[in-house]
């Protein structure tokens, strides 16, 4: 039938791709006269055609690993509580950390006084500022500006802090 026809064969029954099954160059005319899938068998027995790759070892002692590879990660949409933005992006920890970082370097810096600190403590405990910059007007708002060489020394000081 042609050798298209012996690979194609041979493949299938060897659980390998196409590009996988390699003819010996002296069995090429009897390659191309195989008819049925036991001439393609005989073929694959006299060692005619053959895989170049080796089959591979499945056995997996990890029980975790036998769940992944036969259950898959199941993290579909059936899996999925809470919306998008609540599935991802900064958690509410990180950015408040960040937020009352920046509170505790402004009071060290004797630009705020207590009263002012507490109160800005609070708004930020209760999730009033989605991120830095709104706290930053925030203050601006009430009287603490922040200069941009300030600014600077308080990131230089938290990144000091998380070496």
């Amino acid at each position: 039938m042609g050798l298209n026809f012996a690979k194609r064969t041979a493949a299938k029954l060897l659980n390998r791709g196409v590009s996988a099954v390699k003819i010996n160059p002296n069995a090429v005319d009897e390659a191309k006269k195989a008819i049925t899938r036991d001439d393609i068998r005989k073929m694959i027995k006299d060692k005619s055609i053959y895989s170049t790759q080796a089959k591979k070892n499945k056995s997996v002692n990890s029980k975790i690993l036998k769940i992944k590879r036969d259950e898959g990660r199941r993290r579909g949409p059936g899996k999925r509580k809470g919306t998008r933005k609540a599935r991802g992006g900064m958690s509410w920890e990180k950015k408040v950390r960040s937020q009352r970082l920046l509170l505790r370097e402004l009071k060290g810096m004797k630009m705020m006084d207590s009263a002012v600190f507490n109160r800005f403590y609070g708004l930020i405990k209760g999730n009033s500022f989605p991120d830095k910059a709104s706290l930053l007007r925030k203050l601006a708002e009430s009287g603490v500006k922040v200069s941009a060489e300030e600014m600077a020394k308080i990131n230089e000081n938290a990144a000091n802090r998380y070496k």
